[in-house]
Formats: structure tokens, sequence, C-alpha cells
């Protein structure tokens, strides 16, 4: 998604908007970090990466934000599924 949004800013000739960027980046490491079934803090660090992702689609929703937010939402479903409790 950092990908498409970088190349979409470009299209439009403006500027990159560096905290959504950094935002993006942390959003996609903790979900990385969190499909490990077996790690410690896993919820945790998927209910962070689903807010994250949450916050920036709504405040993208006007170009790339929908996806995002779709997939925040999906993140947030997830952790509220699950039963193991965090460690």
């Amino acid at each position: 998604m950092i990908g498409v949004y970088l190349a979409l800013i470009r299209a439009q000739d403006g500027e990159v908007a560096g905290l959504f960027l950094g935002g993006m980046a942390l959003a996609a490491l903790l979900a990385i970090y969190a499909v490990a079934r077996h790690a410690p803090l896993r919820r945790s660090a998927l209910a962070v990466s689903g807010a994250v992702m949450a916050v920036l689609g709504f405040f993208g929703i006007l170009t790339i934000g929908l996806p995002i937010l779709v997939a925040g939402v999906v993140a947030l479903v997830d952790v509220a599924g699950s039963t193991k409790p965090t460690r």
C-alpha cells in the first residue's frame, strides 16, 4: 500500500505526507510481527496495527483510504475474536 500511495501522490504532483508513510510502515511492521501465532504480545501488536490502519484509512478515505480502513477493521475483528489473553 505504501508503494501505491507513493505512485498516486506522484501522479497527482502532490506532496508526500511523511506522517502517513510512517504510520503505514509502523502498522505493516506490527502486522508482520503479529503473523506468528505464538509471539508474545501478538494481540497487542495486532490491535495497535489495526487501530493505526483504521485511523489512517479514515483520514485518507478520499484517496487510498478505503482498502487501508478495511484492513484495519479486519485486524481489529481478529483481535476481538481471539480468545487467548495477551501475555
